[in-house]
């Protein structure tokens, strides 16, 4: 639910900015208040999404541009992805893979 709204939300700016009544700020400033969450990846989520695209560790970690340890980590729990990392596995699991490559 909180996708659509956000998607309306986006929307409806940005039809106004295009009218110009919204200026580029506010309305940049809207759609990035309207991001996705993006969740935490638990070991297990990270090995299902992985082999969801038939990938090996080190094919992920290319995509990625880390190393296979840190997936290997990722997958033990004894790492946890952050930052742009989290962001693509978000991307790879909301839209596909095809959107990296």
């Amino acid at each position: 639910m909180r996708n659509s709204i956000a998607q309306s939300i986006t929307d409806t700016v940005k039809d106004l900015n295009k009218s110009g009544l919204v200026d580029d700020i506010t309305m940049k400033n809207i759609e990035r208040l309207c991001l996705p969450e993006i969740s935490e990846y638990s070991p297990e989520k990270i090995v299902s999404i992985r082999k969801k695209f038939k990938l090996s560790q080190a094919a992920l970690a290319s995509i990625f541009n880390i190393s296979p340890s840190t997936v290997q980590k990722w997958e033990q729990g004894l790492k946890k992805p952050t930052g742009a990392s989290r962001k693509l596995l978000d991307i790879i699991e909301r839209k596909g893979l095809e959107t990296l490559i």
